[in-house]
């Protein structure tokens, strides 16, 4: 809605009033002139200098156009023989600006990460080499379409934000530009359009170019859009031509699914192709999907690895334009074909998982370009843990603002840990170690430097880690940060090129709104500065000290200028750092320096106010612990402090942190570490002080326990090597700080840690059986270490030079190391006593490095591998005898190279095959055969730089190799053209790679240890190895005896199993190749495997049991080769009911199998816990006396999936909320609703001709089983009821003819279960080996249905023979190379396609006539819960709470195509973006409209042709906490969990306006709704937990107010009028929970969680009066009324009342304006908690009666469950109304004498989903059902005549009949008539 001032297309130069130059600027020749070919004013601009000559929107760059529009349209006409440029600054979703420049003078496409550089050839008869240059003299006027959305996403891999700024250069003519979502047809117009129907959309009128009558547009005009579908898929320039344009697929295609696309110029020749320029006649282009390339992700070309490299033979895709005079003046736009893209790593988008990157190689044969090669899924790791601290420099550790979490650098990596979970994630852009950090007052910002120059600087969004801004600092390195409290300014340190110090200040008050940071000031100075920091309390005044001064700054006037502080006799300390005052009024600086002093600056009088000094305490004996507080002699160097309010914190190089008073009279807590302590800092609430210090160890000492907490630990040097345990979960590591370090895997805490001053360790390895760890050292030495012991088992010194590599045997039994003098030795390890056995001379290379990769073992333990005895040989040897069994000359491998080549690395591959893999110097990994030599394969050309490290994956998937400061993850298993992903965030070449125990995480060493996710999943075993054995294709068995044997649990094609199989009471179908019946069985059924499952069908008015119960039965084979089945059949296995006469005899029930664990997609529906029970006693009254109809249910439910129908044909709409189904006309709003449900209801399906409704919901306390509920349509009854599934249905799908239904049930269930819609009764059923997620028809066969769920589809075909009907299951896994997982959604497209959306984002296409997946493509970032196709559109909706449509219209032909199908023709044609996940949608057959449901609780209205989205439904999500309504009785409000108020029309029930809180830093943003209103969402972390409206005495209607209070003790009030905050103030500390306006609306009473009353003003925002009589327990209720007090004894107009939750009601009496408030009266009660309730007391409520204001309602005033009302002039209870259950709410009606209440569960009694009517003159009762959990909240309106109910998120709006007091009374009832005395 934002945007819609600028659809359908927006004139830029009339919006900006160019000629006005006011919005816009102009510089040189630039004129308007008047055109004869468009006869209207154009602009001229020329100048023989295109700098010096333009036109400019905005009018200065730090403006910006904010034009969101997906097309530009440019017209123009290049000036004959000029040259001219045209720069676009376009801003990414993520604020990175990028600059598009077009020109002629350009010759080549350059790109870089900010930068694009197009070149517009205008000549089209010239060679390759001159295609641009000066516009020829014909040149006509050109309608130059950009599609900004594909330029960033095709070239840069990022997202489309906004168009910032255009500047057109001389030389050239332009009329004008526009922007727009449309992609306009220029050479149609409407009436054209109109006329002949055409499929385009018509150029608007005032853009459209004048055509002379009788010709055609192409003859006068040029049309160039870009980028287009044919540019990317062409080699060559395409050029103008009489010919339209056509598409042509380039070669074969190798994968399914596109690879993600990155550019750079690959093309012979250095020629770039060229952008198509369309006809008449051609095809609209629309963008294709394009996978998002993740962070750092690289993809490689790899050339063929045997023989000569593969040399693609592919055709051009060249794409011409429709011009008959384009011969000689054709005016194209040169762009690259896809390859690899440039991409700076300072540049790399926020959105993507950290360790990504992409770069540029150019893998070229001759003339010849490879494809790109990817495999999926991508990326394929995902940065888990890191362990390590600093880098740079250990000084930099911040708390969040919450103190939650802390912020610090690893390297070039930025983490965030939470301190209590101790999860962490990360900042990752830096390419060198970060050198300083800062973080904002509000924690929104974060600023980063990095250390060596040129000093990249990086602003983060703190809460969502995107990369705000990035540029560079006019310094070579930046050494402190610092920023103003409110984010605005920040201020660094840093040093020139000439070594002098510079201190610089930018503005970032535009970050984040599409600008960038502003250098405000930069000033060089003298003086040395240690530490800079911004006072807290001005943005303008900085502080510095360093050695011999401390320093005031002030910012002013764009300078920056200090004045030093007169130190007198302190100037000559080295000062190190410095911190203010926290207090207000304090005007203290605090400073610390080497020599121990503290100082205390006045920094108003710049003036040393108290200096003190820290020394160690000394004893006649020596050094005692002991510290002496302040004095004389030889101080303790500080490094570092910090101040709250009432502490300071000071670190030392003695290794202690102290805590000290402000006055330091003493310490109050000191905390010692390893090394000296470089930083600390105290968290915002002062509770917690952290601390780093130099040796990398980060912890925080809490002062409230006084506990000191370790939070990271780490190596203060380079990681040299790694060794992972399996059994145990641990990671050790040596690294050059002399330490040998233990860590455990799962919590990345350090468990060991051995020291060795005199020695380095070099190599080390884990015992694979005891708990043993083994270490070779520089010395020579080789050391056994006990974990259990802690102590060295036995060392070795059989090495005269330092060891190299150390290795294992798996079986444990020996050991091997090896050095660098060459020997090689032998040690027998399987005893504890770790003993030599062999020590060889001259076996290893000399002169090899240390590396993991030195010495490798076989997997079967029989073969040991090593360089040597030259580093040009690879040795093999027996493990046992070191045997000398193979050796291979790597150097004569490579005959054709001109130098030796020599093994640097070497790796065993799984055994079988066993593989031995060597890297090599000349960048090339050799493949031999252990066995034989043989070279297997070779892979060429994978690095720049020989690689040190490689590993390979357990299941040979995946190569890991290390290069420099990369990681790259290779696919193995690709013979000709391995594809690769690349990984980076070291800042120090890798040491070691090494997958972990299970091949489900991967490590990685350098300057500090990495631990990767591996997110693929596993794949299959090696060729040849178990697992891997061929056989049929894959069917389903089921039946009693077809029991899956354990040694098949692995699952089908050699896939391993996802979890450890478990002992089941059913039969699960058998997924094998096995057809025929297992041994023993007869064919028949067991009764000890699977009794039949039962079934019921009732009817609404008598429920019965029906008279067949079909049973699962496994069909014999005759001869054992197969299922039985008609020849030839596919389906495999077959299902049917038993005979009736079984089910009478045995009286069977459904075998239950084991639960499954939920699966991770989020297509599952969940019911929410609820601790109520159904409603037992609820009255059916008769239509005379029923007092309460339901009117409207306000809200849907967002937890339900497909939970929502529509037949446009008929209007029939229809939706679910809690058990109710909704039935609504969308003209008029009218509702019916269909109740019987006993619990939320799951899904919803309507039968074709829309004449029956199919509705399920879940099991519930009274039965055991889900309710299906067939309803009749036209007449709103229900026919059937249907109970099969035990936990929750999953889906409901009709057959095409509706004469069946198919239900599925859930992850827990596991059933397919088929039935008859006409008898109800079930026909066959199924239990499934695994979870499945959807099920659907095919709607051209009413025999055929399919389910989809782990990593396969299942179709399941119907054979009936009589009255038996069989169903046949065939499971189809989905390939390998589309890794697609969980397969969540599937829709049936034109025969015989299948579309499936999968939990990855993926769309894979199958045919299903020939069971096989030929297409998939990335269609979305997360998981696809909801397609829909019809024709040839396809809709996908998805969690990340897009929606997108999707031309698929060329798939059909593309399956002819086969394995030469590329996705590159399914194109996305529009996406929407919604509040929440996608769960439902339901669209017209055309697919141009539609409903669509998300978990937001929202029902929108999608328009495809207007590109819009509209509210139909809206509700809360989150719990409802309260419920208020205007005086007028013209508007209501609720308040929720989640933060938001909202207002809606008590007419029409829609929402207005919205006041939202949301989990972010404070600030507002507009909340836009339908039907023309608005609202502002206010932005923080609460909780709305109480609302109040306004009394109509509060001032004019146009003056209502609505006060909120909020769980952090904020109240705002908000102006209904204004839509607007007009006050916020924070009266309580705690969360508040009542709040009341007084009587004349001048005041407002809040109540907090801790019993305190706060009377405050809202004029004023101050709080002048605190009640603390209730201190102790949560207020629960507040409330005032005006009333004269003088019959009560008491002065005032205001009567008002709070309760507490103890059980105490004080009731006051006010006069507000005078400041007079005097108690009326007390009342308490035992409280139930001591005697029946020790868990949770239940709520005391009290109201005033609206009939009598002195008489009080009170409900849980006692210990019994009751009403009862104390008259205030008797002072005692007049009356009490007994209760079933206590009340959680309570609300009495302003006219008749009625009350409506709703119970509260209360441990060990849970209360009933019943809303209860007494009429309080008769005492008769009614209960209501219709909710599906307690009533939380009743409310009466105003106007009595409606009742609100609310049971969480869902309310239910009653009409009360007899409203007012006069009218009939409820008639005779339960309880006695009372009357007050």
């Amino acid at each position: 809605m934002a945007k819609a001032w600028q659809h359908p297309f927006l004139n830029v130069f009339r919006h900006f009033k160019v000629g006005e130059w006011k919005r816009s600027a102009k510089e040189g020749d630039v004129t308007p002139v008047t055109d004869k070919t468009l006869k209207c004013t154009v602009y001229r601009i020329r100048g023989s200098v295109s700098a010096g000559n333009y036109i400019q929107l905005p009018q200065t760059s730090t403006q910006s156009l904010g034009l969101t529009g997906r097309y530009l349209y440019v017209l123009f006409r290049p000036l004959p023989s000029k040259h001219f440029v045209i720069h676009l600054d376009v801003a990414t979703e993520d604020s990175q600006v990028i600059r598009v420049s077009l020109s002629s003078l350009f010759r080549e496409f350059k790109s870089t990460a900010t930068w694009l550089q197009f070149p517009f050839i205008c000549e089209a008869g010239t060679s390759r080499k001159d295609l641009a240059g000066v516009a020829p003299s014909g040149a006509r006027w050109t309608c130059l379409q950009l599609d900004l959305q594909d330029i960033l996403l095709v070239f840069l891999n990022r997202r489309y934000g906004h168009l910032k700024s255009v500047r057109l250069c001389a030389s050239l003519l332009v009329k004008s530009l526009y922007t727009s979502d449309l992609c306009f047809e220029p050479a149609v117009t409407v009436a054209e359009a109109r006329r002949a129907k055409l499929p385009v959309t018509p150029v608007p009128r005032e853009m459209a170019f004048p055509v002379p009558k009788g010709d055609s547009w192409h003859q006068h005009y040029v049309h160039i859009r870009f980028p287009s579908v044919g540019s990317r898929a062409s080699s060559e320039p395409a050029q103008k031509s009489r010919s339209p344009p056509e598409a042509v697929f380039r070669g074969r295609v190798r994968e399914l699914v596109p690879p993600p696309v990155a550019f750079s110029n690959p093309f012979p020749d250095g020629v770039s192709p060229a952008v198509q320029t369309f006809g008449p006649t051609a095809a609209r282009p629309v963008p294709r999907p394009l996978p998002e390339v993740s962070l750092f992700c690289e993809h490689s070309e790899v050339p063929g690895m045997n023989g000569p490299r593969d040399r693609s033979q592919e055709p051009s895709a060249r794409a011409e334009v429709t011009d008959e005079h384009a011969a000689g003046n054709g005016v194209h736009t040169a762009a690259p074909e896809s390859a690899t893209v440039p991409v700076a790593l300072e540049d790399v988008a926020p959105r993507q998982p950290p360790g990504r990157k992409q770069s540029r190689p150019e893998m070229t044969l001759g003339e010849t370009v490879f494809e790109q090669r990817s495999f999926l899924p991508d990326p394929i790791l995902k940065l888990k843990g890191v362990i390590g601290f600093g880098g740079h420099s250990t000084k930099w550790a911040l708390w969040t603002k919450d103190g939650a979490a802390v912020v610090y650098p690893c390297h070039a990596v930025i983490v965030v840990l939470h301190v209590g979970t101790r999860e962490q994630r990360f900042f990752v852009g830096h390419t060198d170690k970060v050198s300083a950090l800062a973080l904002d007052g509000s924690g929104s910002l974060l600023a980063s430097a990095q250390a060596r120059p040129p000093s990249m600087l990086r602003l983060w969004d703190f809460q969502t880690g995107g990369c705000l801004s990035l540029f560079r600092s006019p310094v070579h390195g930046l050494c402190s940060l610092s920023f103003s409290s409110n984010g605005v300014l920040l201020c660094g340190v840093g040093k020139d090129p000439h070594g002098r110090t510079v201190v610089l200040a930018w503005g970032t008050e535009q970050v984040g709104r599409g600008g960038e940071a502003v250098l405000l000031a930069k000033t060089h100075t003298g003086v040395d500065i240690q530490a800079f920091k911004v006072a807290f309390f001005d943005e303008t005044r900085m502080a510095s000290c360093g050695q011999g001064g401390i320093r005031l700054w002030r910012l002013r006037g764009g300078e920056l200028r200090s004045c030093p502080v007169d130190l007198g006799e302190h100037r000559v300390l080295e000062l190190t750092d410095l911190a203010f005052g926290q207090a207000q009024d304090s005007h203290t600086l605090y400073v610390c320096g080497r020599s121990g002093h503290i100082l205390e600056i006045d920094h108003r009088r710049r003036a040393v106010r108290r200096a003190r000094r820290l020394l160690p305490a000394q004893t006649p004996g020596g050094h005692s612990s002991q510290k002496q507080p302040f004095g004389a002699g030889p101080g303790i160097s500080i490094s570092s402090l910090s101040v709250s309010q009432t502490t300071c914190a000071v670190g030392s190089d003695d290794g202690y942190v102290r805590l000290w008073p402000l006055d330091f009279s003493s310490v109050l807590l000191e905390a010692e570490h390893e090394g000296p302590v470089s930083w600390v800092c105290v968290s915002p609430d002062g509770l917690r002080v952290l601390s780093a210090t130099l040796s990398g160890h980060l912890g925080f000492l809490d002062v409230p326990s006084r506990e000191y907490n370790t939070l990271a630990r780490s190596h203060a040097a380079p990681v040299l090597a790694l060794a992972t345990e399996c059994s145990r979960g641990q990671l050790a590591t040596v690294s050059q700080d002399h330490t040998v370090r233990v860590w455990d895997l799962a919590t990345l805490q350090q468990l060991y840690d051995l020291r060795s001053p005199e020695e380095t360790p070099r190599a080390i390895a884990f015992h694979p059986t005891r708990p043993v760890l083994f270490c070779g050292f520089a010395s020579g030495a080789v050391c056994s270490f006990s974990l259990e012991a802690a102590g060295v088992l036995v060392r070795h010194r059989r090495h005269q030079g330092a060891v190299t590599g150390l290795a294992a045997s798996p079986d444990g039994s020996f050991l091997f190391s090896s050095c660098s003098r060459g020997t090689l030795a032998q040690y027998h390890c399987s005893t504890a006593q770790c003993r030599v056995l062999r020590v060889t001379a001259n076996m290893v290379c000399r002169d090899a490095h240390p590396t993991p990769n030195a010495l490798v073992v076989s997997g079967d333990s029989r073969l040991l591998a090593f360089v040597g005895p030259s580093k040009y040989v690879v040795t093999i040897v027996s493990t046992a005898s070191l045997e000398e069994l193979l050796r291979v000359d790597v150097s004569a491998l490579e005959l054709a190279s001109s130098r030796l080549d020599s093994a640097v690395a070497i790796c065993f591959g799984p055994v079988p095959p066993g593989h031995l893999l060597v890297s090599t110097s000349s960048h090339t990994v050799v493949v031999l055969d252990a066995a034989s030599g043989r070279v297997v394969r070779e892979l060429s050309g994978l690095h720049s730089v020989a690689c040190p490290s490689l590993a390979l994956s357990g299941d040979a998937r995946f190569l890991l190799t290390a290069t420099d400061r990369v990681i790259r993850v290779w696919d193995y298993p690709a013979k000709a053209s391995p594809g690769c992903q690349v990984y980076i965030g070291h800042s120090e070449p890798v040491r070691a790679v090494a997958f972990a125990p299970g091949q489900r995480q991967l490590l990685s060493v350098a300057d500090a240890i990495f631990l990767w996710d591996v997110l693929g999943a596993p794949g299959r075993s090696p060729s040849g190895s178990a697992g891997d054995s061929p056989g049929a294709p894959r069917t389903c068995e089921a039946g009693p005896g077809a029991r899956q044997p354990e040694d098949t649990e692995a699952g089908t094609g050699g896939l391993p199993r996802q979890q450890v199989p478990v002992p089941s009471q059913a039969s699960p179908l058998q997924l094998g190749a096995r057809a025929g019946p297992l041994e023993g069985a007869d064919g028949a059924f067991s009764t000890s495997d699977e009794e039949g499952p039962s079934q019921e069908s009732h009817n609404p008015e008598g429920l019965h049991q029906a008279s067949s119960l079909p049973m699962l039965v496994k069909e014999a084979s005759g001869a054992g080769d197969g299922a039985q089945g008609a020849p030839g059949d596919p389906w495999g296995f077959s299902m049917r009911p038993h005979p009736c006469g079984w089910a009478t005899a045995r009286s069977p029930t459904k075998a239950q199998a084991h639960p499954s664990a939920r699966p991770d997609c989020y297509r599952h529906f969940t019911a929410r816990y609820k601790a109520s029970s159904l409603v037992k006693s609820a009255s059916v009254p008769s239509a005379r006396v029923e007092r309460l109809l339901l009117k409207a249910v306000v809200g849907y439910n967002g937890n339900g999936r497909a939970n929502v129908v529509w037949k446009p044909e008929t209007g029939f709409f229809a939706y679910t909320c809690g058990c109710l189904v909704v039935v609504e006309d969308l003209h008029s709003g009218a509702q019916r609703h269909w109740l019987g449900h006993p619990e939320e209801i799951s899904t919803l399906a309507l039968s074709h001709n829309a004449q029956i409704l199919a509705s399920a919901s879940g099991c519930s306390s009274t039965a055991s089983r889900c309710q299906i509920r067939i309803w009749d349509v036209p007449g709103g009854s229900c026919r059937h009821l249907l109970s099969y599934h035990d936990t929750a249905v999953q889906a409901l799908a009709f057959s095409p003819d509706d004469a069946l239904l198919v239900t599925l049930g859930d992850y827990g269930d596991r059933t397919l279960a088929l039935w008859s819609v006409a008898t109800c009764e079930l026909l066959s059923s199924a239990r499934l080996p695994e979870p499945a997620h959807g099920v659907a028809f095919n709607p051209r066969d009413a025999r055929e249905l399919t389910c989809v769920g782990q990593g396969a589809v299942t179709s399941w075909r119907l054979q009936q023979r009589g009255a038996d009907v069989t169903l046949q299951a065939h499971r189809e896994p989905v390939p390998v190379e589309v890794e697609a997982g969980e397969l969540t959604s599937l829709c049936y497209g034109a025969a015989p396609l299948l579309y499936c959306g999968c939990n990855a984002g993926r769309v894979c296409v199958w045919d299903t006539r020939a069971g096989r997946c030929f297409l998939a493509w990335e269609a979305d970032d997360g998981e696809i819960g909801v397609l829909l196709c019809s024709g040839a559109r396809l809709v996908s909706g998805s969690n990340t709470r897009r929606l997108r449509l999707w031309a698929v219209g060329a798939v059909p032909e593309l399956r002819r195509k086969g394995a030469r199908a590329r996705s590159s023709s399914v194109f996305m044609e529009h996406e929407l973006t919604l509040d929440g996940a996608i769960v439902s949608a339901v669209f017209h057959d055309s697919m141009d409209m539609g409903v669509v449901g998300t978990t937001a609780g929202t029902l929108w209205y999608v328009s495809w042709a207007e590109g819009t989205s509209t509210r139909l439904i809206s509700g809360h999500r989150s719990k409802v906490n309260e419920v208020v309504f205007s005086p007028s009785a013209s508007h209501w409000a609720t308040c929720s969990a989640d933060g938001s108020v909202r207002v809606w029309s008590l007419a029409s029930m829609e929402l207005l306006i919205q006041f939202q809180v949301l989990n972010q830093p404070w600030g507002w943003a507009p909340v836009l709704h339908p039907q023309g209103s608005a609202g502002v969402s206010l932005l923080g972390p609460q909780s709305c937990l109480c609302l109040a409206w306004s009394p109509p005495s509060c001032g004019r209607p146009e003056e209502q107010q609505i006060a909120a209070g909020y769980s952090d003790g904020t109240l705002r009030v908000f102006s209904v009028s204004q839509i607007a905050m007009e006050l916020k103030m924070r009266p309580h500390r705690a969360a508040l929970t009542a709040i009341a306006f007084s009587a004349d609306g001048q005041t407002i009473l809040s109540g907090d969680k801790d019993g305190l009353v706060a009377v405050s003003r809202p004029r004023t925002g101050m709080t002048f009066h605190v009640l603390s009589d209730h201190r102790g327990a949560p207020i629960s209720t507040i409330q005032s009324t005006n009333k004269e007090c003088g019959d009560l004894g008491a002065e005032g107009a205001d009567l008002w009342l709070a309760a507490s939750s103890d059980q105490r009601i004080s009731i006051w009496a006010s006069d507000w304006p005078r400041g007079h408030c005097e108690l009326l009266d007390w009342l308490s009660s035992p409280s139930p908690t001591l005697t029946e309730f020790p868990s949770r007391p239940p709520p005391c409520l009290v109201a005033f009666c609206p009939w009598d204001g002195a008489l009080l309602a009170c409900a849980g005033l006692g210990v019994h469950p009751e009403v009862v009302f104390y008259s205030l002039h008797q002072k005692q209870v007049v009356e009490k109304i007994p209760l079933p259950f206590f009340a959680v709410s309570l609300s009495l009606s302003p006219g008749a004498h009625l009350m409506a209440i709703g119970f509260a569960a209360l441990c060990p009694l849970p209360a009933e989903r019943m809303l209860r009517l007494v009429d309080c003159e008769s005492g008769a009762v009614q209960d209501f059902a219709g909710h599906d959990d307690l009533v939380q909240l009743c409310r009466f309106a105003p106007s009595a005549r409606l009742l609100f109910s609310v049971a969480h998120s869902e309310i239910l709006v009653w009409e009360v009949s007899g409203h007012l007091a006069t009218e009939e009374s409820l008639g005779s009832g339960s309880w006695p008539a009372w009357r007050r005395s």
